[in-house]
């Protein structure tokens, strides 16, 4: 009879453990990194805006945003005509894929690979545009102070204190 509640009691216990856990996509969303690399779609871009020489937000359609990240700079990015992505299907993805840019100075950059791509949220894009100087943050008016009835100082004359 003991050895019955024993086992009962282990496998509720295992089973708890288990349930309270995170999934990977939980995980992963809490940590705010996609659980694997976003691919884009090629034919669904739209446009892109160059944060820096390392990192770009690339439009697609739906209204998606993409965070890429290049595996290093890319001299002559934020001045250039135009990218072009790389890729061998109509998926763009990470680590496999890359861009090809204008620099202004010579044609044959070759290929930059892409370290990762990461689908943003509105927020998302909004903080990557703030960080990286492409938009002004919108400053919050603090409200005047108002006058609060009952918070005024009392003071204490010298013969009330001894």
């Amino acid at each position: 009879m003991l050895l019955k509640q024993l086992i009962i009691l282990v496998t509720s216990c295992c089973l708890v453990a288990c349930a309270g856990a995170p999934a990977d996509e939980e995980a992963a969303a809490a940590d705010g990194v996609s659980k694997s690399n976003d691919c884009i779609h090629k034919p669904s871009i739209r446009g892109y805006t160059v944060l820096d020489e390392q990192n770009l937000i690339v439009d697609a359609s739906s209204r998606r945003s993409y965070h890429v990240v290049l595996r290093q700079k890319a001299y002559g990015l934020r001045s250039s005509l135009y990218i072009e992505f790389e890729t061998t299907t109509n998926r763009v993805c990470a680590k496999f894929d890359g861009i090809k840019y204008d620099d202004g100075m010579s044609r044959n950059i070759g290929v930059i690979r892409i370290a990762s791509i990461r689908e943003l949220t509105k927020e998302d894009k909004e903080h990557l545009l703030i960080q990286y100087g492409k938009k002004k943050p919108e400053i919050e008016q603090t409200p005047a102070p108002q006058e609060v009835p009952g918070a005024e100082v009392e003071e204490l004359d010298g013969a009330a204190r001894e």
